[in-house]
């Protein structure tokens, strides 16, 4: 795991579930930044040139530690049918389905620090109200 004074990096192994297939094993990395407090990326292929980012909340990956949760493009589903050590993660989009299991432990180890960091609840904190309306509105100060 990597981590600076303001992020979390942790480097994992994935497993892509394919239909009809064995699940390919694919290098991923978890990370974190105080500056997007509430989010956590998950970057599919890292550290290779392209990987595919997801971006989704932190509350969701730490619930979906305890019970199914999320709708739209990403649900979290803990220890699912035989997979009792893993996370499932389904990401859906235009281009289709993704499902992706991570082990638990990895997850984790990972969202320990995150907390240690910005304790659930403080988000708000750590965000810059002001340069996030000037990213929104597309105005730079």
């Amino acid at each position: 795991m990597d981590q600076h004074l303001s992020t979390v990096t942790h480097t994992v192994t994935a497993h892509l579930s394919i239909p009809k297939n064995l699940p390919v094993p694919l290098s991923a990395e978890l990370h974190y930044d105080m500056a997007d407090p509430y989010a956590i990326r998950l970057s599919l292929g890292a550290p290779t040139k392209r990987p595919v980012d997801w971006v989704f909340a932190r509350e969701l990956m730490t619930e979906g530690l305890h019970r199914p949760t999320g709708s739209g493009d990403v649900l979290v589903i803990p220890r699912h049918r035989g997979h009792l050590h893993f996370l499932r993660v389904v990401l859906r989009n235009l281009a289709g389905t993704a499902v992706v299991d991570i082990t638990v432990r990895e997850v984790a180890a990972f969202l320990r620090p995150t907390f240690a960091m910005v304790p659930e609840g403080a988000e708000s904190l750590h965000m810059n109200i002001d340069d996030t309306i000037s990213e929104l509105t597309g105005r730079r100060g």
